[in-house]
């Protein structure tokens, strides 16, 4: 069987759908010949391989709305595709740029199975959602399957819903490899600690985009006391105006993108984990998984239609607040600091989750169960 992923990116460049793409790759090793296609972060076309998968990326010269644009993606896709003359593409959605060409190349090749993996509905850009409606019934239509990474958003999306008997649910996972730690994560978690001695220590991490609602934080961050350390990473186009918003509050800092090995040691020192995300665009929350793999309780925000409410549940692994409420948000942080036990018991509660629902191993056995069955 030969496997063609279609992806927006791939590693190294990391995101959400980049992460799932790797992960899908890892499940498939030795089980059939595969390549990934997907846009290059840069201006030229390039070929390469990770992790002895074979990579085709197509250049691109602008992003619109959070899409790709290429010049050269619709006749390197032919090209990659007739070569390698996949039995099964996987197409990651939303990705309309991609779709126009595939499905050109699928009127062509009626006996390629598709599998839609839907990440998530396009729901901020309405308008580009409205005019690529024809085009997303039609991938749902020839979908040999529909996955989606929970039951919330199946439930949450009509596009999903319109399809439920083809949807086949699975899980993001918190990859063995970034939730592994070792000596020196330890080490560093310790000395994280002994920075703040005596602190409760929040950590949240993610782009600083609308969805991820670090302002949210930021501003409950001001309804706290001084026992409190608010420690944020990542960065993206909203950094400015977070920091501009989060001055003269010294509870605050900013760690910019922190490789893994940080990731791993502020997730182990932490107390408590602040995922305050706001919108469905917000699909699943892998970071949110990696932290409570760690064992962490988490703060959320109910967002109806998200899988974030499927990830951690509100008063089993964490607090869950009205969305975009940053009196609650604050609220629920107090809780957590003046319980102890209570912050273990979630704790625990979170890891064991992990454990029996969002591991790799659960990953790779979903992931070849439904390509058996495909």
């Amino acid at each position: 069987m030969k496997v063609l992923q279609i992806s927006n990116y791939f590693p190294p460049h990391i995101g959400g759908i980049e992460q799932v793409a790797s992960d899908v790759c890892s499940a498939l090793e030795g089980t059939c010949e595969q390549k990934v296609f997907c846009f290059n972060h840069e201006k030229g076309d390039a070929e390469d391989t990770v992790d002895g998968v074979q990579v085709v990326r197509a250049g691109c010269f602008a992003k619109v709305a959070s899409q790709s644009l290429s010049f050269s993606y619709g006749r390197l896709l032919k090209k990659t595709f007739l070569r390698f003359a996949p039995d099964v593409v996987v197409f990651h959605y939303p990705n309309p740029f991609g779709a126009h060409y595939l499905r050109k190349l699928l009127k062509r090749h009626p006996a390629c199975k598709l599998i839609l993996w839907w990440h998530l509905d396009i729901t901020r850009q309405k308008l580009l959602g409205k005019l690529f409606e024809g085009q997303t019934k039609w991938l749902l239509r020839r979908a040999a399957r529909v996955v989606a990474t929970s039951p919330n958003y199946i439930a949450g999306s009509a596009h999903l819903t319109s399809v439920r008997e083809k949807c086949t649910v699975i899980p993001c996972c918190a990859n063995a490899a970034r939730i592994a730690a070792d000596a020196a994560v330890s080490e560093r978690a310790a000395a994280i600690r002994a920075a703040h001695p005596g602190k409760i220590l929040l950590f949240a991490v993610g782009r600083h985009v609308p969805y991820k609602g670090m302002e949210y934080l930021v501003r409950a961050g001001k309804l706290l006391d001084d026992r409190f350390v608010i420690a944020i990473g990542g960065k993206g186009p909203l950094t400015q105006s977070l920091r501009e918003l989060a001055a003269g509050d010294e509870k605050i800092c900013f760690l910019g993108r922190i490789p893994d090995d940080e990731l791993k040691a502020w997730l182990a020192a932490c107390d408590i984990f602040c995922f305050p995300s706001v919108t469905k665009n917000e699909a699943f929350g892998i970071a949110l998984a990696e932290a409570m793999a760690f064992g962490k309780p988490a703060v959320t925000f109910t967002i109806p239609g998200s899988g974030v409410n499927y990830v951690s549940l509100g008063g089993v692994t964490g607090i869950e607040c009205p969305n975009g409420d940053v009196a609650a948000y604050a609220a629920a942080i107090r809780t957590l600091a003046d319980d102890e036990a209570l912050r273990l018991q979630y704790g625990r509660a979170a890891k064991a989750r992990v454990e029996e629902n969002f591991t790799s191993e659960h990953f790779v056995q979903n992931v070849r169960a439904l390509f058996a069955e495909v």
